[in-house]
């Protein structure tokens, strides 16, 4: 009988065990579940600046002639139209219009685009890509290995990036765009990385892809960098909460092949303009009865978790996706599928808590957005 494999573990690990770090197998990795406490790495990355280290994410590199035409073919956003520098979130789907990864394109440059996905999707995005480049002249390259993703989230994010990187034009640099930077001072020592100001809290910040040989400095200068300025290194507990109260969906509870986009509020990602695989699906629209995507806030401190109930009177009307009692607002959060007529803002309904229920209010997301 043979066992699982044991959790592939970040080139960063020692980094996080020797800062205390408690793990969890997330995706097939190791990593960092939290450092101290949720609370605190959640408020520090609202209020000052958190580090997260990423690397389970996958990264693959398209290139070639064709390969804007090939991820428009493949992807459900028109990447044609994003100019070099650029980013684009979008959607990879199988032919029935369900989603097999929500992702990030970036356009870096000419002909040339970097793809990232999310750890539990990497080998079905990879194969989905490159079975899809039949007849383009493109190269589809998985890279994971060879890069470490560090995220820099926070309003004094910018600042600390600063500090370490040489970034020209980090101060122009707008949301949903990257451009290049290098690490160290010395020119046969310094290290090429990929700045991106993108992320997954809700808060400003950035995104950095560097060679695994050079993650580690960068990550030691960023937290030396960021220790004065509130910077903490953050887990991916407060990641899920942080990303929860910006109402942005994690794929395996928002999100999966039995969820067109449409019901995830994601509709306006797919372009009709063009072909690609999975537009008929998505032409054909969700089954009669399918459920959308809503908000729900409650009173108290009593949050509903993924897999709970959803009630109007005595009939179930949905289910919770993700849920916390949100620690930047102080009540409980849900992301929830709900039977269509039960979703539009304002509409009252229960959640059973453990056999209790929860009088819960629906609500239009995000549940938290950072002032401009």
């Amino acid at each position: 009988m043979n066992s699982a494999p044991p959790p592939r573990q970040s080139p960063l690990h020692h980094l996080h065990e020797q800062a205390g770090a408690s793990f969890t197998d997330f995706a097939g990795w190791l990593m960092p579940v939290r450092y101290s406490s949720d609370l605190a790495e959640h408020h520090a990355v609202r209020t000052a600046a958190g580090i997260f280290d990423i690397s389970h994410m996958a990264e693959i590199s398209v290139t070639g002639p064709d390969a804007a035409a090939f991820l428009d073919h493949a992807l459900a956003g028109l990447i044609s139209a994003v100019p070099v520098g650029k980013a684009k979130y979008s959607l990879i789907l199988e032919e029935s219009g369900g989603i097999l990864d929500d992702l990030i394109v970036y356009h870096l440059t000419q002909g040339a685009y970097f793809v990232v996905a999310n750890a539990g999707n990497r080998d079905v995005v990879v194969s989905a890509l490159q079975d899809r480049s039949a007849g383009f002249d493109v190269e589809v390259d998985d890279l994971t290995d060879s890069i470490v993703l560090i995220a820099v989230q926070g309003p004094r994010s910018r600042e600390i990036v600063a500090d370490v990187l040489d970034v020209p034009g980090l101060d122009e640099l707008k949301y949903y765009a990257a451009t290049e930077g290098t690490f160290g001072t010395a020119p046969d020592s310094s290290a090429d990385v990929i700045v991106a100001r993108t992320g997954y809290t809700g808060e400003d910040g950035y995104e950095l892809y560097v060679d695994v040989p050079d993650a580690a400095a960068l990550w030691q200068a960023l937290v030396e960098a960021g220790a004065s300025r509130g910077l903490v290194p953050a887990g991916l507990a407060s990641r899920d909460t942080l990303r929860l109260e910006a109402g942005m969906p994690l794929y395996g509870h928002e999100l999966g092949l039995d969820t067109l986009p449409e019901q995830a509020g994601l509709g306006r990602v797919a372009n009709l303009t063009k072909d690609f695989v999975g537009k008929h699906g998505i032409e054909a629209g969700p089954a009669e009865g399918a459920r959308v995507l809503v908000g729900l806030v409650s009173e108290g401190k009593r949050a509903g978790r993924a897999g709970y109930e959803v009630y109007s009177g005595d009939q179930v009307v949905g289910v919770i996706t993700s849920g916390a009692l949100s620690p930047t607002l102080g009540y409980p959060i849900a992301m929830a599928y709900v039977d269509k007529q039960y979703s539009e803002p304002g509409a009252t309904l229960d959640i059973d808590v453990r056999g209790s229920r929860v009088a819960a209010s629906v609500v239009q997301l995000p549940f938290y957005k950072r002032e401009a």
